[in-house]
């Protein structure tokens, strides 16, 4: 399988986040709404790229325009992660990794659009079961790929970033329960929105990005920073080691 269009998804998520989040100004205060939108939007970005790490849910066009990718991940820095990836029609899978040992379950779609000519047979010989291995085998180490969070923190600092200029704070406002102060931005004819959490850590709670007058075309949100990845894994009942089904043993 190609992990070309997971890590496609997983470019085009963190590109969003730093055209929302880049900034140039190293300003620092205690309240984050007395700050100008350029603080607020650096800020944001040096607390995002400080964690150890978080848990993010995507959902809209974040690859392949048109498409409905989403994520719903916690991941952190030692390789640890949980959660799920959707390529909407084209499949999605589960997906968890602990250091080096990885387990997925991919849904029939994923299947047969990821792996053409032989997924529906491995489908059939997994079930409803993970895929157990390591990230030394290509196929799970580039379907996992979007787990890492240290590739997460490189996209967000590599990216092409937005100009310090054209940043506009709006007025404080309250996404899913946490006060935050909105900053915008738009660039070809696109609005990114930055929602920043207006007291303690200036983390980013929530990022837009839209069309002139439309809806999101895509929406990512951020929480539980600096806790732990869940660390429960899959039994062996629950799984089907991958060198045993290559080799035709399992």
């Amino acid at each position: 399988m190609s992990g070309s269009r997971t890590a496609a998804c997983s470019a085009a998520l963190c590109s969003a986040a730093v055209l929302a989040l880049a900034g140039a100004a190293t300003a620092r205060a205690d309240d984050t709404g007395s700050l100008t939108a350029e603080q607020i939007s650096q800020r944001s970005h040096e607390a995002l790229l400080g964690v150890r790490s978080l848990h993010v849910t995507a959902k809209g066009d974040l690859g392949t325009p048109g498409s409905q990718t989403s994520f719903d991940l916690t991941l952190d820095r030692s390789g640890n992660c949980r959660g799920s990836v959707s390529l909407g029609p084209q499949g999605s899978v589960e997906i968890v990794r602990r250091g080096a040992d990885v387990w997925m379950k991919p849904d029939a779609a994923f299947w047969k659009n990821q792996v053409p000519g032989g997924g529906s047979a491995l489908a059939s010989l997994v079930g409803n079961r993970y895929l157990k291995g390591t990230t030394n085998d290509p196929f799970l180490r580039d379907t996992t790929g979007v787990c890492d969070l240290d590739t997460f923190q490189k996209y967000l600092d590599n990216s092409a970033k937005m100009p310090a200029t054209g940043l506009t704070k709006g007025r404080p406002a309250t996404v899913d329960g946490t006060a935050v102060i909105p900053v915008t931005a738009t660039e070809q004819g696109r609005t990114y929105t930055l929602d920043v959490a207006a007291t303690g850590k200036p983390y980013p709670v929530r990022i837009t990005v839209a069309k002139e007058n439309a809806a999101p075309d895509a929406t990512v949100h951020f929480d539980g920073f600096d806790r732990p990845v869940p660390a429960a894994t899959p039994s062996a009942a629950e799984t089907v080691d991958i060198s045993g089904l290559m080799s035709g043993t399992s």
